[in-house]
């Protein structure tokens, strides 16, 4: 089951674009394999990112702050925000993009940034609450994956709709990458896991909802750039300092 470190210039799934996002591989897109659709509980949190040529997903942590990959947000096009409610839809302008300092096409990289919101708010975007979980998750733990990506690996027209499952973790977890599968395949075969679109996408723990990961990318455990097999995670706990001083900075103070 192990997963090697995928590099993000090779045989390596980034879920960000509807075909080949910013990177010269593909970042990780809309949840495959026939998830259900997200509840609302989680909806409220995740945010549709467009712009630069590429589809992503976010999460709100403060009303004008949105956590996403930083693949997600590499280009110099004009990125906006859609946020969900019901049937009615929030489209909001971005005024920063700030990817974190250590980012790049390295796999070991933190792929995190952060984008600030333009005013007004949107007034239908709640703040998703952080994990207080510290040590790494144990072989098995459970989470909820949620992102806008496709539904089936190269159909472009299931993006846009939000959908959510519950992926458990594989291959020895660490504070610094953490690797999703399909409880009732493994690994092995094609089941739930990220596409392109999910990419920056919100990784709660199945315990409480609380916010411990974001998506990465996607690959079989061979390296393969493909869907349904194996979802990259960045987790938060080790890079929450710099999330709570770099939101601080941009004027959204959050909670410690």
């Amino acid at each position: 089951m192990a997963l090697s470190a995928p590099s993000k210039c090779g045989p390596w799934f980034a879920l960000g674009a509807l075909a080949c996002l910013v990177l010269p591989a593909v970042p990780a897109a809309a949840i495959v394999g026939g998830a259900p659709f997200a509840d609302r509980a989680i909806a409220r949190h995740v945010v549709l990112i467009v712009g630069g040529h590429s589809l992503c997903t976010g999460v709100a942590i403060a009303p004008d702050l949105v956590l996403t990959a930083a693949h997600c947000v590499l280009s110099n096009g004009k990125y906006r925000l859609l946020a969900f409610d019901g049937r009615r839809t929030v489209v909001k302008d971005v005024a920063s993009v700030t990817p974190h300092p250590q980012f790049s096409l390295r796999a070991d990289a933190p792929d995190l940034a952060l984008v600030k919101l333009a005013p007004p708010l949107a007034a239908n975007l709640a703040p998703a609450a952080f994990s207080d979980r510290r040590a790494p998750p144990s072989i098995g733990d459970r989470f909820i994956v949620a992102g806008f990506g496709v539904g089936v690996q190269g159909d472009g027209k299931t993006a846009g709709k939000l959908r959510a499952v519950t992926l458990v973790a594989t291959d020895r977890p660490s504070s610094q990458q953490l690797s999703l599968t399909d409880p009732r395949k493994l690994g092995e075969t094609a089941g739930f896991g990220v596409c392109n679109g999910d990419s920056g996408g919100p990784v709660f723990d199945e315990r409480d909802r609380a916010l411990v990961g974001i998506v990465s990318w996607s690959g079989r455990t061979d390296g393969e750039a493909v869907c349904g097999f194996v979802t990259g995670v960045i987790p938060l706990a080790r890079y929450r300092y710099w999330i709570l001083e770099t939101a601080a900075r941009l004027g959204s103070p959050l909670e410690p």
